[in-house]
């Protein structure tokens, strides 16, 4: 059996409910084992959350694409490729579990996304090609070790942190991993990709199934397991096939500019770029009186909306100019919510509040 005629449905449905299963078993273990968060900090939920629901959205995603491999791609001309997507996924998952027990500090998680994108480097997942506007395909095939494999290291672990970062919210990361998920298997489709949308497929029913357990008020985070395990597998599928990258791009651009300017803003004020806070747009948007839920389900639409533009579009200077008016709009409204936070708190300084 090949994966062009495994039923997409099947693929999907069978991801959903393995997520789905596992992500409820990881719940139980991870009250019992104590891997849980307690309200404070940046958190605000109540009572203790287990936060090894990664588990339950790396056996979705794993599992089926294992199966896919073994009935079809290990035989394919992508099988070298899709072998990396695997073994990174598992090794991040891996990584992430210890995490959630042990809490590490920033330097072994970069060390970690590090090793990630050299496994995807060394199996041939990398950034080769690209469409620039004006300029049209430009191919760095001679400038791998100046180009291609330091773009593809910037690329693995910009996504890894970005889905991370965005972990704040119930539901958040999940749905935006989804949505981009599912537009990734609709253009796979398009260009005749079967097997890479099967993989998508798996990668989306998976969110999709621990989203159920993890939509507000969540009862169990996805935690470093399942942020890495999702952007390492944005990442990599992303860039199975042509033009997708940029299709990666419309639909992560809100929290791609939220993540830039973060990291920029607080090298600015002299803390560490990796250091959390409240700063990100949902936090702030949080503090401004909308519900997580709002918040959650506007990002959704938004990420959905361009990215299906980026399957509307074909010319790469339309999606460009996308790119950049959603990324302009975002880093706007952070400057103007930026503004307005050190008014109050100038305000509750002189009056002595």
């Amino acid at each position: 059996m090949t994966p062009a005629i495994i039923s997409p449905v099947l693929v999907f449905v069978a991801a959903f409910a393995i997520a789905a299963v596992v992500t409820y078993l990881a719940g139980r273990l991870g009250r019992r084992w104590g891997l849980v968060d307690l309200p404070g900090g940046r958190r605000t939920h109540i009572g203790a959350v287990p936060r090894i629901g990664g588990l339950g959205l790396f056996a979705g995603f794993f599992l089926v694409a294992v199966y896919l491999y073994l009935t079809g791609s290990l035989n394919s001309t992508r099988s070298l490729p899709l072998f990396g997507v695997l073994a990174g996924t598992a090794f991040v998952a891996l990584f992430g579990l210890a995490d959630d027990r042990f809490e590490f500090s920033a330097g072994p998680q970069f060390v970690a996304q590090f090793a990630a994108a050299i496994i995807a480097i060394a199996t041939t997942v990398f950034i080769e090609q690209v469409t620039l506007p004006i300029f049209g395909l430009q191919d760095f095939g001679p400038y791998r070790l100046f180009i291609t494999y330091p773009l593809t290291i910037l690329w693995v672990m910009g996504m890894m942190n970005t889905i991370n970062f965005l972990d704040g919210l119930d539901g958040l990361a999940a749905g935006v991993g989804a949505i981009a998920a599912v537009l990734f298997a609709v253009h796979s489709y398009h260009l005749q990709q079967i097997e890479i949308a099967l993989y998508s497929l798996a990668l989306a029913g998976a969110c999709l199934g621990f989203l159920i357990f993890n939509f507000h008020p969540a009862r169990i985070f996805l935690g470093s397991a399942g942020a890495m395990t999702l952007g390492y597998a944005l990442a990599t599928l992303s860039i199975l096939a042509p033009a997708r990258v940029a299709t990666a791009l419309l639909v992560m651009a809100i929290p791609i500019a939220d993540t830039g300017f973060q990291m920029i803003d607080r090298w600015r004020r002299g803390q560490s770029p990796t250091h959390g806070d409240r700063g990100h747009l949902h936090y702030r948007l949080i503090d401004l009186g909308l519900s997580q839920r709002q918040i959650v389900i506007s990002y959704w639409v938004f990420c959905a909306v361009f990215g299906a533009l980026a399957l509307l579009i074909s010319a790469p200077l339309y999606k460009l100019i996308a790119i950049s008016v959603l990324g302009l709009i975002v880093v706007s409204l952070l400057v103007l919510l930026s503004w307005r936070q050190r008014r109050l708190e100038a305000s509750r300084a002189g009056s002595g509040k």
